[in-house]
């Protein structure tokens, strides 16, 4: 065969796998303000710890020895390492970062720490990644307002639930550009992708709120998601 035939031969190959790649779904824009990403610590561990916050979250969301969680946005790992003991030796805790840099020094902590019930992986800003129908609960702290395509993010992450599972939002009753969001317009965006608030508190020690959700509805196609209207502004 010559070389031009072999080049020609190359390019078609080339084309026929452009074509059969599949295109990215169309999601709705977030229609809202987004929250800049802030430096993981914002708070030292023994501050947080002395508000109790993580204990009440994982209470409030009936962790239990034995169950598979799900970190996302991890950070520097404060929830992961505390639920990694409360999950035991039968449960698993995945910790998702889309930071590398953040990935990494969380790997570094857990093998510190030999927490053998703790896998860390990387994840991209609109998916967090997470294996199919695996979670019992899926933790979202302190970061859903910075998700900059709330629609997809939430498209791609309720495939990680279990049936009978739950997302757990922990997040600032305030507007998004000063790093929270609204409970209303939470429940609204979880709605379009078909998960059904379950639980809601407010915190002891501030304007922080919990947040549960389940599957309540079958997961729509990208073009069909309605979003929601911008939160009210105050």
């Amino acid at each position: 065969m010559s070389t031009r035939v072999l080049f020609a031969a190359a390019g078609l190959f080339a084309l026929a796998a452009c074509r059969e790649t599949p295109s990215e779904p169309n999601f709705p824009n977030a229609g809202r303000d987004i929250a800049p990403v802030v430096a993981d610590r914002f708070s030292t561990e023994d501050a947080r710890d002395r508000l109790g916050e993580a204990e009440q979250v994982m209470a409030l969301a009936g962790v239990k020895a034995g169950m598979s969680v799900a970190d996302v946005g991890a950070g520097e790992g404060y929830y992961t390492v505390r639920l990694a003991p409360v999950v035991g030796e039968k449960g698993r805790v995945l910790a998702e970062d889309i930071d590398p840099s953040a990935r990494d020094s969380l790997t570094d902590r857990v093998q510190r720490e030999q927490l053998d019930n703790v896998a860390v992986k990387l994840g991209t800003p609109d998916n967090p990644m997470l294996p199919h129908n695996s979670f019992d609960r899926v933790f979202l702290v302190h970061m859903y307002h910075e998700v900059q395509s709330p629609y997809a993010f939430l498209w791609h992450l309720r495939q990680g639930v279990k049936d009978g599972g739950e997302v757990v939002v922990v997040d600032s009753h305030r507007p998004v550009k000063h790093h929270g969001i609204r409970p209303a317009q939470l429940q609204c965006e979880f709605a379009s992708l078909g998960l059904q608030p379950v639980k809601f508190q407010r915190l002891e020690g501030g304007d922080v709120y919990f947040a549960a959700f389940r599957l309540a509805a079958p997961r729509p196609a990208p073009e069909a998601i309605k979003p929601c209207k911008n939160e009210k502004k105050g």
